[in-house]
């Protein structure tokens, strides 16, 4: 009878509890996109990319080949990341653009920095965002969760269409949730001025989203610029750093058991990919995408009175008519 020592079983027992713990990942957080597609001579700008899912869809992207300009807040964080990206993707095609959502006059210099530098658009995007955050407003007096995840990348869009127009067939795709049950847009306090609540603010700029999604792909029909939504799935991002468990002691418990049961920033950004450069999405518009399928748009997008009274509230919010003067 062989006598194996007893530190080699422990090594040997917590080497297995590993290797079950990331193949039950793997089995209860989705397939994984085969990105066949080269992204060659593809321009491709990613909001909020110097971190979780869009920093991992800025990577997966470099390694196809595309030509990605990061749009980021902070440009020390986002230059990181580049180098970084740079090295694993050997793409030196990577570019770092300073963009805060929360400021209007950012956005409207991003847009005209892009403008000058590059003469193309084929995908946008709209991935940056913010959750569950202490009530707060934007430079502009916009209640964070819609200025931010909603309103910025709203004026951005807009501001961006004509190279998106002239660059067709070309995309733009919005980062959203699936959790609408209970979401509406209330148009008697849409800015949170008389009542606040961090998860009701969150559901409602994330609803948003989708309708705006669903708008501007009507705007845009027979464009050859097609709109869609993607739901990553639920990832270990920073993303959840508002969340009351995220600095607690009960992090110690919880961090593990999310990891577990939730998607990695690398999976969750497939789709992004997918949706991105996918040849058999080139006339597809108007969608909600996710784990690579089409799924049901929420009732409340349907409501077409309630989609078209907040695009024109957003246009007056970005003065997006004086813009286009």
């Amino acid at each position: 009878m062989i006598n194996i020592p007893k530190p080699l079983l422990y090594v040997s027992a917590f080497s297995t509890v590993i290797g079950g713990a990331y193949l039950f990942k793997e089995s209860i957080t989705g397939k994984s996109y085969k990105i066949r597609t080269s992204a060659a001579n593809k321009i491709i700008i990613i909001t909020g990319a110097n971190t979780g899912i869009g920093k991992e869809a800025a990577r997966l992207l470099a390694i196809k080949n595309a030509t990605v300009i990061m749009a980021c807040r902070d440009l020390d964080k986002c230059e990181k990341s580049r180098t970084e990206l740079a090295l694993q993707s050997r793409n030196k095609r990577l570019y770092c653009r300073k963009c805060d959502l929360s400021s209007q006059e950012s956005i409207k210099e991003f847009a005209n920095t892009f403008k000058k530098e590059f003469n193309k658009l084929d995908v946008l995007v709209n991935n940056a965002g913010v959750m569950r955050c202490k009530k707060s407003t934007t430079k502009d007096g916009i209640e964070t969760h819609l200025g931010v995840n909603h309103i910025g990348h709203f004026l951005l869009t807009n501001l961006l269409l004509d190279y998106l127009k002239k660059s067709a067939p070309s995309r733009v795709i919005n980062i959203t949730t699936r959790q609408h049950k209970s979401s509406q847009i209330n148009k008697t306090d849409l800015n949170s001025d008389t009542s606040y609540d961090e998860e009701t603010a969150y559901n409602q700029s994330k609803l948003a989203n989708l309708m705006f999604t669903a708008k501007l792909a009507d705007v845009l029909k027979d464009t050859g610029v097609t709109v869609n939504a993607v739901y990553p799935g639920i990832c270990t991002t920073d993303l959840s750093r508002h969340l009351p468990y995220y600095n607690s002691v009960t992090r110690f418990i919880i961090k593990p058991l999310a990891w577990l049961f939730m998607k990695s920033p690398s999976k969750g950004s497939q789709t992004i990919v997918h949706a991105s450069i996918d040849p058999e999405l080139e006339n597809v518009t108007g969608q909600f995408l996710s784990n690579f399928e089409e799924v049901s748009m929420p009732i409340q997008v349907k409501d077409k009175k309630t989609v078209d009274w907040l695009w024109k509230v957003s246009e007056k919010w970005t003065k997006l008519e004086e813009e286009k003067k």
